[in-house]
């Protein structure tokens, strides 16, 4: 047969590989050749151990790692050393080589985490004979934990940790894709920048899979032992070692069923996921794509595959949400040499001159196009520079949707392809990836590029405008202020974004992030990582007469400040909210807290009224903020991480940690002897603005996304927020009343809990807490939700258990509880409510993969429903 211009001899092809299904070594080898296009570029440049079934699944199995005499000729080999003999492996290339495999019923192909490349940077030689190159073995590009789980556990538990992992390679900024092995479990791909060496890489590894089983005994455990495995997940982090290799992504594997290892979305990784067979696989490759290209050099959205360099005590405890936050710096290093020993241009960056020397800067853009197949703009003429400042970010439904950013500089559109699309939240790195540069024509062109042509699909303009220059070094570093449309995607508000160059890896890769002090009234940002607001944003601002004038001190009074329970906000969908009178805010992950303020000294209780004052001393700048006035003020007390966004496993260890509180304030009540109350939203939210400016160090009034819905779910998501409040403009305030004036949307589902009893842990649990059994009110009644056991810390436990013993009743306080849940309970009085994630309820109303987030004591049982948007 003829594969890649080579020709292979097949033979034996219907020999049954798959006795179960009737799968013959002619299926192995087509699907081989059809999936080589994807597989292809996963496994290049790494040496090939492959697992060969030469009688099929059902008979014995065997490693091979030497290329045997029969290897054809020309398939490339790398000598590898090893302690007694040196071994030759295959490289696989090329999809020839893949089917050459396949013809050797090697069903199963195992790679390790690094490749061979030409690169300086590598470690080691290998010897590719034939008189080539000698090759270098480089750091690893990808990290690989591999979640296998034990008897009794299964693709259940495996869903539940990987969606815990996640969480935490996001908070370090490395980018993940989940693969289902094909066998049992799920591997997690991540790309690493090549900074890492295989034994650092390792120790990070296993430092997180060891702080995972101290934080979530019950669910994870980091070592090898059979008998530590039962019922848990094996979180093997060994596969990042230098010697070790994982099976491939879209393998086949050597199981009853042709299964693969088939990389997959997020959004899949949830209840009801199974393992995918090749015909499935083939099928989604050719609806959805490859899920795992994001990690390929010059393909993917690496917002930073750079991770803190693994030490000892990286995880110093084993709580929740206590991982490595991205820190300054972390990106890639750039060089501050060339090659030859002069400074200048970072490593991997492009030289000033190889820029701008050029005369026509558009050869490359016409190679690329033909004018009499495409209906964009293809000038004949050179370009001539002019002095103009223009861009344009176009919306590109190319094979895969970007954005196209555009930059007028020489005479051309310098030009970059963002794959995550345009960041609008601070602090998101986005890849860029330059392109060709483009002619000036292109800042109008919208329409159709024909299917087969370069970029073809739909593309139309999402804002343009012009820009304001503050920095252009060529291949380095770019800082713009972008002035759009008044009805653009930026929102009508002036934008500063930054374009960093990678210096490593491809060198067409940069960065692009809206820079954090462009504008002080960014949704969701902390003071020092505001950016701008929606143009349809209620904003006044108390230094300028020309829009509203601060509030005049007023007269002493001794009257005591009234009190006012919280309005409360009802769960719903986006599907909900529509309409031009929605204004909506960022929901925070706190304490919710109604604060006074008045004659110096200030209050802040919760809705159980509760007294935080002395917990958050911090917060006494309500007291400076406000000055002469008097207030009640409606907000939320909130610790931030590094990122900006709110983290209520901070604000649960607050006094443990240096994390400070913040008060979010968003609503005004009562102001120097008036009631605000039966005053429209817009009223209200002016009048805060105007009381409080700017706010302080640790008091702030967070912008609005105003009445921009798509921005505001848009900026949501991308920032990794909590979720949204969405507020009618003429709503009034509805104290202690839950309201549909009101809706929260969450990005992430929680459900506050009722715990009526506890079970005793064992193994590593016992004398203490193994699960908390949960409850809400339903119907007039205490309903039951379910059991939460992970998530807690060893100290988490002790609390837990402090605070349920004096709380012991004989009987449950509900009935409905099933006889395997109240079988060992110990039963409690109603009265301490916590909060857990979970993934969704069951048809049994029960809450499935909840994890624990902490107590609420500023809740009351009393207002605990259940969430169902």
């Amino acid at each position: 047969m003829e594969v890649g211009g080579r020709t292979l001899r097949v033979t034996n092809l219907d020999k049954v590989m798959y006795p179960a299904t009737g799968t013959t070594k002619g299926d192995v080898i087509a699907y081989y050749q059809a999936v080589a296009p994807w597989m292809v570029p996963h496994v290049a440049g790494r040496p090939a151990t492959r697992k060969r079934w030469v009688h099929g699944v059902e008979g014995p199995a065997f490693f091979t790692k030497n290329a045997d005499s029969g290897t054809l000729e020309w398939i490339r080999t790398v000598g590898i050393e090893h302690s007694r003999e040196t071994l030759r492996y295959p490289i696989i290339d090329d999809a020839a080589t893949l089917v050459f495999m396949a013809q050797l019923a090697a069903l199963e192909i195992h790679v390790p985490q690094w490749r061979f490349g030409r690169e300086a940077s590598g470690v080691g030689l290998a010897d590719v004979g034939d008189g080539a190159d000698l090759l270098t073995a480089q750091h690893p590009d990808r990290l690989v934990l591999d979640l296998d789980p034990g008897e009794g556990a299964g693709l259940e538990e495996c869903v539940t940790l990987a969606l815990i992992v996640k969480e935490i390679l996001d908070g370090v900024g490395l980018v993940s894709v989940p693969v289902t092995s094909g066998s049992k479990g799920i591997h997690l791909y991540a790309g690493l920048d090549g900074h890492l060496t295989s034994g650092e890489a390792s120790e990070f590894a296993r430092q997180l899979a060891v702080a995972l089983e101290g934080s979530h005994p019950d669910l994870v455990v980091s070592d090898m032992k059979k008998e530590l495995r039962g019922g848990k997940v094996l979180l093997d982090w060994s596969q990042n070692n230098g010697s070790k290799t994982t099976v491939s992504p879209y393998s086949l594997r050597g199981r009853t069923l042709p299964h693969v290892a088939a990389p997959r979305t997020w959004d899949e990784i949830g209840p009801g996921l199974k393992q995918l067979s090749y015909l499935e696989v083939l099928d989604r490759l050719h609806t959805i794509g490859d899920p795992l290209a994001v990690l390929l050099p010059g393909h993917g959205d690496l917002i930073n595959r750079s991770i803190p360099e693994p030490v000892e005590g990286t995880f110093p405890e084993p709580v929740e949400g206590t991982f490595p936050e991205p820190v300054e710096g972390l990106g890639p290093k750039a060089s501050t040499s060339s090659a030859n020993g002069s400074s200048g241009t970072p490593a991997g960056a492009i030289p000033e001159p190889a820029v701008r020397s050029a005369s026509d800067r558009l050869s490359t853009y016409r190679s690329m196009r033909d004018a009499a197949k495409t209906p964009e703009p293809v000038p004949t003429a050179a370009p001539t520079p002019r002095d103009a400042q223009t861009f344009v970010i176009q919306d590109h439904h190319a094979r895969r949707h970007h954005h196209d950013i555009r930059l007028e500089r020489d005479g051309v559109l310098v030009s970059w392809a963002v794959p995550k699309l345009t960041p609008l939240v601070p602090k998101v790195n986005h890849l860029a990836v330059q392109t060709e540069d483009h002619p000036l024509e292109y800042a109008t062109f919208s329409g159709t590029i024909p299917k087969g042509e370069y970029g073809g699909g739909e593309m139309s303009i999402w804002d343009s405008g012009t820009y304001e220059l503050e920095k252009w070094r060529d291949g380095r570093e770019i800082i713009v202020t972008l002035h759009g449309r008044h009805d653009g995607g930026l929102g009508g508000v002036p934008r500063t974004y930054v374009l960093i160059h990678t210096a490593h890896g491809d060198e067409k890769n940069w960065l692009i992030h809206l820079r954090a002090d462009a504008d002080p009234a960014i949704p969701g940002a902390n003071p020092e990582q505001r950016g701008s607001r929606s143009s349809n944003s209620p904003h006044i601002d108390p230094t300028s007469a020309s829009t509203t004038t601060p509030y005049p001190s007023p007269a002493p009074s001794t009257d005591p400040l009234p009190t006012f329970d919280p309005m409360l906000a009802t769960a719903a969908s986006e599907s909900e909210v529509r309409g031009e009178d929605w204004h909506f805010e960022v929901k925070w992950d706190g304490y919710r807290g109604i604060a006074t303020v008045a004659g110096g000294v200030h209050t802040i209780k919760t809705r159980k009224g509760q007294d935080y004052t002395a917990t958050y001393p911090e917060l006494a700048e309500l007291v400076e903020v406000v000055g002469d006035h008097a207030a009640v003020i409606d907000g939320e007390i909130v610790a931030l991480g590094p990122d900006g966004r709110s983290h209520f496993e901070l604000l649960q260890n607050h006094g443990r940690t240096d994390a400070a509180a913040h008060y979010m304030a968003f609503d005004l009540l009562w102001l120097d002897g008036e009631s605000l109350i039966d005053s429209p939203y817009t009223e209200r939210r002016a009048a805060l603005e105007a009381l409080l400016g700017n706010g302080g160090r640790f008091v702030h009034v967070p912008s609005t996304f105003g009445t921009d819905r798509e921005l505001a779910f848009t900026a949501s998501k991308e920032g990794g927020l909590e979720g949204l409040i969405a507020k009618r403009a003429s709503s009034t305030y509805a104290p202690g009343r839950r309201s549909r004036s009101w809706l929260k949307l969450k990005n992430v589902r929680h459900q506050e809990a009722i715990v009526v009893g506890w079970s005793p842990g064992e193994r590593g649990r016992a004398g203490t807490v193994g699960s908390l059994l949960l409850a809400v009110n339903e119907g007039g009644r205490l309903a039951y939700i379910g059991r939460a056991g992970s998530g807690f810390t060893d100290r988490g436990l002790a609390e837990a258990l402090a605070k349920l013993r004096p709380l012991h009743r004989d009987t449950p306080p509900l009935d409905g509880v099933p006889r395997l849940d109240a079988r060992d309970a110990h039963w409690v009085e109603p009265t301490l409510v916590g909060e857990v994630s979970f993934t969704e309820f069951t048809s049994a109303g029960t809450l499935r993969h909840p994890v624990w987030r902490g107590w609420r004591p500023d809740k009351d049982p009393a207002d605990v429903v259940r969430e169902v948007p």
